[in-house]
């Protein structure tokens, strides 16, 4: 192979390399939950997902929700059981009888996650 073949197939996968990353992202997660209930009230909590890919390849891999520090939710993804699209939402009901520290996560099969986010529900008798 020619030296000019050689650093043209260099220069291309530089680009093809350097356009991957551009491309990739770190699965995030927003949480939406009421700021403050009366004690016994059911709530509604949203977790919205976003993420840049969504292919057998390329996708979020779960999501986990926890509540004063317990894992009470984690929905699994895979190859064959694909989020539906790139950016969703799921809901999850909890009945509040004491204040609630929220926090939910997501992970992205190659790239990781982009961190925790929080919520606090107050809880009032």
């Amino acid at each position: 192979m020619s030296a000019m073949k050689r650093f043209a197939l260099s220069v291309l996968a530089l680009f093809c390399f350097s356009l991957a990353g551009l491309l990739a992202n770190k699965t995030s997660v927003e949480v939406k939950a009421p700021a403050e209930v009366k004690a016994g009230t059911e709530i509604t909590i949203i977790i919205t997902v976003t993420h840049k890919g969504n292919s057998k390849a390329h996708h979020t891999d779960w999501v986990s929700l926890k509540i004063n520090g317990k894992e009470v939710q984690r929905w699994s993804y895979g190859k064959d059981s694909l989020p539906l699209t790139e950016n969703f939402s799921i809901e999850y009901t909890y009945v509040a009888n004491e204040t609630l520290n929220i926090e939910a996560q997501g992970d992205c099969n190659l790239h990781g996650s982009a961190g925790v986010k929080t919520a606090t529900v107050k809880v009032t008798n």
